[in-house]
């Protein structure tokens, strides 16, 4: 364990935004697990609305820096190709 208190603030500070980036990864995975449950289903109404939700999503991981823009622009686009492929 640290001794010096900046190191400890820091043990703290790291935690607290491990605990934050942590809950926006799982509330990504939730809306591609949406997203692919509709695409299963062939559900193209709700693929689409669960798509929009998940782009939305995304990219405000990717705006707080949990997610780099690249991965973010990447699974937006694996997604929108899985939902153009329903009919």
């Amino acid at each position: 364990m640290a001794n010096i208190k900046s190191a400890k603030k820091r043990i703290l500070v790291n935690e607290t935004k491990a605990a934050r980036n942590k809950s926006i990864k799982s509330g990504v995975k939730t809306a591609v697990k949406k997203v692919d449950a509709a695409v299963a289903a062939g559900d193209k109404e709700a693929a689409g609305a669960a798509l929009q939700n998940a782009i939305s999503t995304i990219d405000k991981a990717a705006t707080k820096g949990v997610y780099h823009k690249n991965t973010a622009s990447r699974k937006i686009s694996r997604l929108t190709k899985a939902v153009n492929g329903v009919e």
